[in-house]
């Protein structure tokens, strides 16, 4: 149970290829969040906000506020290989971010409009890529693997629907 709760989608699991189609949909998946988010959190009130998605999970506000923080870091990773070769990125600490003071006192509607702009951003660059640009490289030395941009945005793709499940999931089993 407790899985379900915390991958309502499953885990995301790299596919052996991508194709230009399932590129185009990862994009659309980047480009549409900010607006499912909006439309998941928009009649919940401070209480509802408030409320774990999960037994020990983040907050609605902490996830809307994750999401945001998290996909800085991703278009920043974007970037990086884009303009460096085979850069080593940053890891953070997401748990410890989720609990900074920012979150704790920035209304969920900042970080929606941050996605909205961002996504927007994001989407844009990607829409450009050319096949040469989408075989790019970071590594991130955590794990110490190379991830191309296919796989970071099929990994992002799958990350705003993990989250998205995790409000829609709570509403869902709360009845609000």
């Amino acid at each position: 149970m407790m899985e379900a709760l915390q991958y309502p989608i499953g885990r995301f699991e790299a596919a052996p290829f991508y194709t230009p189609a399932m590129l185009q949909e990862y994009i659309y998946d980047i480009r549409d969040l900010p607006t499912l988010v909006e439309l998941a959190i928009q009649q919940l009130d401070e209480y509802q906000l408030q409320t774990p998605y999960r037994p020990g999970g983040w907050t609605v506000a902490q996830v809307v506020h994750h999401l945001a923080d998290s996909h800085i870091n991703a278009i920043t990773r974007l970037k990086l290989a884009l303009t460096e070769d085979k850069p080593v990125i940053k890891p953070y600490d997401e748990a410890a971010w989720a609990l900074l003071e920012d979150v704790n006192n920035t209304p969920v509607n900042v970080s929606i409009t941050l996605l909205h702009a961002l996504h927007t951003r994001w989407a844009n660059l990607l829409e450009k890529l050319t096949p040469e640009q989408w075989e790019r490289v970071f590594i991130h030395p955590e794990h110490g693997t190379h991830f191309n941009l296919k796989t970071q945005t099929a990994t992002y793709s799958w990350h705003g629907k993990h989250h998205l499940a995790h409000i829609q999931g709570l509403k869902e089993r709360m009845n609000w």
